[in-house]
């Protein structure tokens, strides 16, 4: 089983008359990269939220959004009663001392001065709005997970196919190996055959012949590739996800044996299946990255 690092998650829930949400989105990345974007009241929760998405993701790009709004009608706004009081006292006294009436609309002149409201802050957010926080985001996050797996799957689909793809490929190889070494050992006796005058020791040629053949004897290279082969699909369906890494490790691997055969080739239609095993690698290379 594989996971993404890829995904999408989100969670909501009311509380205190305020709907919380939590948006997680993940791409991916080659370590753990998180960031989160709290309203003010909540920023005291960022330490917690970070550790906790440490916890339950392994590693990417992780973007945390954490929204409140108010519903029903509510307001984080208030008045601020103490203000007030003081307010009003002080007007009358200033009435009775300097003796001038009263305001005839007490409304009007208390809510022109300064700092008759106040907003919530951190202190005012009750313990289990904050805790409500923690839960909707772990809720995203398990959202996010599933997303990671519907991700996976698909991937794991995509590398059984390319892998499959290689696996025919390469097995197309072993109909040129036969030939192209009777190719290479008739190109070279037509070759000397055509220089006149020229005398050589037919012993001495066919060890030549064999050292020079088996230089570009590509067998070691066909049984570490198969060994690649089996090992990409015994990771890619190992039980623990977190195969990512090892993904692209054997993949560069493969790659290194499908290089070399390529370069050992000296035959055009060999050459032409060690392109098409790399196209298909190249495909996979490009995929890994997003394994978690």
């Amino acid at each position: 089983m594989i996971l993404s690092m890829t995904g999408f998650g989100k969670a909501v829930k009311v509380i205190n008359h305020k709907k919380i949400t939590v948006e997680v989105k993940s791409l991916n990345s080659k370590q753990l990269d998180a960031a989160v974007r709290l309203p003010q009241p909540y920023r005291s929760l960022e330490l917690d939220l970070r550790s906790h998405v440490a916890q339950r993701l392994l590693r990417g790009k992780v973007d945390i959004f954490v929204t409140s709004e108010n519903v029903d009608g509510a307001s984080t706004v208030n008045f601020n009663f103490d203000q007030l009081k003081c307010y009003k006292q002080q007007v009358e006294r200033m009435a009775s001392e300097l003796s001038l009436p009263e305001p005839n609309d007490w409304y009007q002149t208390l809510l022109r001065l300064p700092d008759v409201f106040k907003t919530e802050t951190n202190d005012d957010v009750a313990e289990d709005e904050l805790k409500a926080v923690v839960e909707v985001c772990d809720t995203a996050l398990t959202a996010l997970d599933e997303f990671r797996a519907q991700e996976g799957h698909r991937l794991e689909q995509f590398f059984e196919e390319k892998i499959a793809a290689i696996q025919q490929i390469f097995g197309e190889v072993e109909q040129y190996e036969t030939s192209r070494v009777e190719r290479i050992k008739t190109r070279i006796i037509d070759s000397l055959s055509k220089l006149e005058g020229v005398d050589y020791d037919s012993n001495r040629l066919e060890q030549e012949l064999i050292f020079y053949i088996e230089k570009l004897d590509i067998t070691e290279e066909k049984i570490r590739l198969q060994n690649h082969i089996n090992y990409f699909l015994n990771t890619l369906h190992a039980s623990e996800p977190g195969q990512g890494k090892k993904l692209g490790f054997i993949a560069q691997e493969m790659g290194r044996e499908i290089n070399t055969m390529g370069s050992k080739a000296n035959q055009a239609e060999l050459q032409q299946v060690v392109v098409r095993m790399k196209d298909q690698l190249e495909q996979i290379k490009e995929q890994v990255l997003n394994v978690l």
